[in-house]
């Protein structure tokens, strides 16, 4: 898994052929020092400058999953081995975000128009598929989802309602982010193709833990990690508590059913207890 714990920020400037004065930031981070990952931003940032002066031209934005995210880790996951199985970070948006190393997590998400009603998903998946809601893109993803496991026996999901469609949880076995059978069965159940991108870069499966603030009633965060002055590292904290305090009204996924094969891979067990606890899965509130 790839979240270095310090993180630099510098710029360098640039004079374009036409005479403008272009300035550049870049961050990078390091699991050595923050002086170390300002050096990198140094160097970074540098070489951007020098490619617009040539160019004149702002280089292209990185695309979703091409650096490690900018997150703070907030909590670690032992794995038997002493390495981390897990950990969890704190997104852009304000979110703690579950990271493992080799437990999959799919999310499907349905367009505005097509949220499942909570029969219907419970209908379908006790086989009853005649009756429920009859969306089709519910329908879909239930059928994709029912045709792996159909297809590969000892295969095993957990499945979970989100505010806008589906989670699952790899049970019976373990994957790794970056492999070509992970690919393969992220694309088989219809995942967004830039979270398997962004799985192969960071080399983790993610899965947010708690509400998106908005939809608590909480404004964006005033500032993102690392917050660049003690005003603004005051800001997100009074921010935060106002977060914390809407957000614990709130679960971010309910479970629904297993799907395929019962048996819980023993890496999986703490991921999945960790997982349930940290959504409210088990206390069925109100989705966010």
């Amino acid at each position: 898994m790839k979240f270095p714990r310090y993180w630099g920020k510098a710029s360098a400037r640039a004079t374009a052929p036409d005479g403008r004065t272009l300035v550049f930031a870049c961050w990078r981070g390091s699991d050595l020092s923050v002086d170390d990952a300002r050096t990198s931003a140094r160097m970074a940032a540098e070489e951007v400058a020098a490619r617009a002066a040539q160019s004149g031209e702002p280089p292209r934005a990185y695309l979703y999953g091409e650096r490690p995210m900018r997150e703070e880790v907030v909590r670690e996951l032992a794995a038997g081995d002493g390495g981390p199985a897990a950990v969890v970070t704190r997104n852009s948006f304000g979110c703690l975000v579950l990271n493992t190393a080799r437990v999959m997590f799919v999310d499907v998400d349905f367009p505005r128009s097509s949220q499942p009603s909570s029969v219907g998903w419970l209908e379908r998946l006790l086989g009853r598929s005649g009756q429920g809601s009859g969306d089709g893109a519910e329908a879909q993803a239930l059928e994709r989802l029912d045709a792996w496991v159909r297809t590969h026996p000892g295969t095993g999901f957990r499945v979970y309602r989100t505010r806008a469609g589906l989670r699952y949880l790899g049970t019976s076995d373990v994957y790794e982010p970056a492999s070509a059978a992970a690919e393969t069965l992220l694309e088989a159940l219809g995942c967004d193709p830039l979270y398997g991108r962004l799985c192969r870069a960071q080399q983790s499966f993610r899965a947010r833990l708690t509400p998106k603030p908005w939809r608590c009633g909480v404004a964006t965060p005033p500032s993102r990690f690392p917050h660049e002055s003690a005003e603004r590292q005051e800001a997100f904290g009074r921010w935060l508590e106002r977060y914390e305090g809407k957000s614990s009204r709130f679960a971010t996924c309910a479970y629904v059913s297993t799907v395929g094969a019962e048996r819980v891979y023993g890496e999986v067990e703490p991921i999945l207890r960790f997982h349930d606890e940290a959504t409210g899965t088990a206390w069925g509130p109100a989705l966010a």
